[in-house]
This record gives C-alpha cells, structure tokens and sequence, in this order.
C-alpha cells in the first residue's frame, strides 16, 4: 500500500498544475473488487466551471494523460472522462469480450488482442481483466514430521490463521459502544515470508515448536478471477477511445484483430457502453425504416394512392444527404443524437412534397394535365414551402450553433436539421415535380365530367 500510496501522492502534484481542476480526491485502495487490492488508486477530479475556464473536458483529459505515462513509469495510470447517460464510471467505453473452452487458450488470444490493440491509435490504454499469473505463496504443511512431533495439522492452520489473517476472539463494551478484539501479528512482522520464523505453535505435551520446522514455504501464481460471460469461459478486452475517434471506429479496430488472431472456435460479444452502442445503432435504424413506413402508409391512405406517396417520400433521401454533408463539414459524427435529428428530419421534410402533390391533385380534379398541374402548384406552393422551412432552420440554427456544457450533444441536431432541411428544401423543388410526372397516373376522372354524362338524356326516352 506504501508504494501505491507514493504513486498518489505523484498524481496530486500533476493534478495542482492543472489551473481548470478545482478540487481532486484520491483513495488509495478504495475497495471495488474484493479482495480489496492494495496496488490500486482511484481518483475523482472537479473542474471549474464551464464559463470559467478556456479548455473542454476532453482538452484536459488529453493534456494530463501524457504526465501521467511519463511521470508515474512505475504504475499504469490513465484519466478516463466519465462516460454520458448515466453509464457506470468504471466502465470503459470499449469493452469487447472473447469466449473459449479453457482460460489457457483464452490467455493466448487475449494476449494476441492486446499485442493489435496497442498497436492502433484508435484505442488508449487496452488491458484485459484475465491475469493467471498473480503472485501467490503456498504453505505446504510437513505431516510426517508434524506427526513426529505431535502438533496437529488443524493447530498449524488456526495459527497461520490467527497471526496472519486475524480472527475475533471476543467483543467488549465501553462507553455504550461495543469493539471488536482482534487477534493478530502487527503489519511489520508479517510482511515477509521469513516472518514465519518468529511464528511458535504448541505441541500435545505443551512444547513450543517453531512453524518454520514444519512447513515449506513456495512462490507461485494463480488466476487472479476467472470470469464468466452467457456462462461462457470469458475475457474482456478493455480500453478507452482515443481523442480524435469515434466508438465505432475502436470497435472496427478490434473486430479487424479477432478475425485475425482469434481461433475459429473462439466467439467474441461486447459487453457495457459497447454493447449498448452496437444495440442503439441497430434500434435506431428500425426506428428510422419504420418511421417510413408509417409516413408512407399514411399519406397512401391520405391520398388514396401507392404513387403520390412514394413521389413524396423521395424527399427523404435528398433531406438524408444535406443532413450527412452538414455534419461533414462541421466535423460531426453519426451518433444517437443525429440519429434521432434524422427521424425528425423525415416528418419535418415530406411537408413540402405533401404541399405540392395535394395541391397539383386538386388542380387535375378541375380538368388540368398533370404538367400544368403541376407547374402552377410548384409556384403557388413555393411560398408556403420557403416561409415553413425558413421557420424550421431559424429554430434549428441556435442548436447548432450551441456552446457551453453539453452543446456536443445539442449541436449534432441543430446541423442535421438544418443541413437537411435545405439542401432538401432546394432539390424537393425540381424533383417532386419531374417526379409527380413521370410516375403518377396518367388519367383521372373529374367530377365535373362525372356530373356532366348523367345529365344526358337517352335518345330513345325523347322518341
């Protein structure tokens, strides 16, 4: 714990030279595994506020990661920012998960998976949490001679037990409050394995025999947990993303390493953000191809067509491609909240194919062709259709243009619904109609023809 607790005291001095951190708290051994290990420090970090200061928090993640690999050679210390929708801060954005039949072979690949992740820029401080190689001691208990001498193997446990270990061996109450009596060696005379000749047990006749005698003592290693994932022999491959990639392309990076170093037999799942990622990307796309389905059944039950529709859904793709060329250009990724811009996107943007084509059919009710329906719709329409959009991207503008604390999340939406809305806005204007004439019937029946032929009288009646 001493040599943790130095590395501590090294991470203390780097976080004081940060000028936006404005209060840190570090634990050595905090307790989140058990048994609590001792070569373990945690530490939470509070910045100054958002407007009190010039950097992001990814800015001084990137900043104090350096001082920490060149500073503090002797441990492996890396800051991690906490991830986002309340997911578990101990949990690393990538978490990818091997399954096999033994932990020997999964500490080959794991190994091999380590060897490819260090070597891409896309993943930062990768680790697995299969270690079979924990220093253990192991006492081996001479019967024989522990026999000779009448001491029993139960006395050598208890006492191994009572001055390494400790164990209660009463409670007492003093001033209303009650202590536990612990029965132990202090910490200076156990901390080496040559303690265990200061260690005595007694023999049946009452004779003091040094435990040294009695047993011997080995160096050895073990699993330190041996994890498992759908009850499957597992390793997780951890890591963190690097600053300038995305989740995805960290995963990519892996999946490109097991199709690689990984045996046939080998099955690999992502667990924690990770899965959660790959799942909410999957859902997302259903939602964003039933939210076209909807919209598409609705204005075929609306117009009482499968062609009128399918003219006014082809607004969708040009919307789809200002929104993915706007976040392009501002450097945006294709994460949860464009992707949820984007399903608002498909309502916000099949209005200007519904103004043209309700408008153009009412049009040929009264006798027009469909061109000149058309046309003359484009052009009564067209202000309606710039006055709403104009509305929509004024709206959207001061999200894209966000700043301050949480703007990443604010400003995927601002772009896509502006970037979609007019480059959509702009080609819906030449396509719909071209479109409404190429693949909407070519004959309609108007009422006013309708009325006209039932007001014919039939020759033979007159005769």
């Amino acid at each position: 714990m001493s040599y943790t607790d130095g590395y501590a005291r090294l991470l203390e001095r780097i976080y004081s030279e940060v000028p936006e951190i404005r209060n840190y708290f570090v634990a050595v051994a905090p307790g989140l595994e058990r048994p609590n290990p001792v070569n373990m420090a945690l530490s939470f970090v509070q910045l100054a506020p958002w407007d009190e200061r010039t950097r992001k928090t990814q800015e001084v993640t990137a900043a104090i990661a350096p001082k920490m690999f060149a500073g503090m050679p002797g441990v492996l210390a890396f800051p991690i920012n906490p991830p986002s929708l309340g997911q578990n801060f101990r949990n690393p954005p990538v978490q990818y998960v091997i399954q096999a039949s033994s932990y020997e072979q999964l500490d080959e690949m794991s190994n091999k998976m380590l060897a490819k992740a260090r070597e891409s820029k896309a993943l930062a401080n990768p680790d697995t949490d299969l270690r079979l190689n924990k220093p253990q001691l192991a006492v081996d208990i001479d019967r024989d001679k522990a026999a000779s001498m009448g001491v029993d193997v139960d006395t050598i446990g208890r006492t191994l037990e009572t001055m390494l270990g400790g164990r209660q061996v009463t409670r007492f109450k003093r001033e209303g409050k009650q202590y536990d009596v612990i029965l132990q060696l202090e910490g200076k005379d156990r901390d080496t394995p040559t303690d265990l000749t200061s260690i005595f047990v007694r023999t049946r006749d009452g004779r003091l025999v040094q435990l040294s005698n009695l047993v011997k003592m080995r160096e050895t290693v073990a699993a330190k947990e041996l994890n498992h994932f759908n009850r499957l022999r597992a390793a997780i491959i951890s890591a963190n993303v690097a600053p300038g990639y995305t989740l995805g392309e960290a995963l990519e990076v892996l999946d490109r390493a097991g199709a690689e170093v990984l045996d046939k037999s080998a099955k690999t799942e992502l667990d924690g953000p990770s899965r959660e990622f790959r799942e909410s990307g999957t859902a997302l796309a259903l939602t964003f191809l039933l939210a076209l389905a909807f919209i598409y059944l609705v204005l075929a039950a609306q117009f009482e067509s499968f062609s009128s529709p399918f003219v006014i859904m082809l607004t969708v793709p040009l919307a789809m491609t200002g929104a993915l060329l706007a976040l392009k250009l501002t450097g945006g990724t294709l994460n949860v909240y464009s992707q949820i811009g984007m399903v608002m996107l498909i309502g916000l943007i099949t209005k200007n194919g519904i103004l043209i084509v309700e408008f153009a059919n009412q049009l040929r009710e009264q006798g027009r062709s469909k061109l000149e329906a058309v046309v003359e719709a484009s052009a009564l329409r067209l202000r309606p259709i710039l006055m709403t959009t104009g509305a929509m991207v004024l709206g959207a503008v001061p999200l894209a243009l966000a700043t301050g604390a949480g703007a990443e999340a604010r400003q995927p939406i601002g772009w896509v619904i502006v970037g979609g809305l007019l480059l959509g806005t702009f080609f819906t204007l030449f396509v719909i109609p071209t479109a409404y004439v190429l693949l909407v019937g070519q004959k309609t029946i108007h009422p006013e023809e309708t009325a006209v032929h039932e007001q014919v009288p039939d020759p033979a009646a007159g005769r």
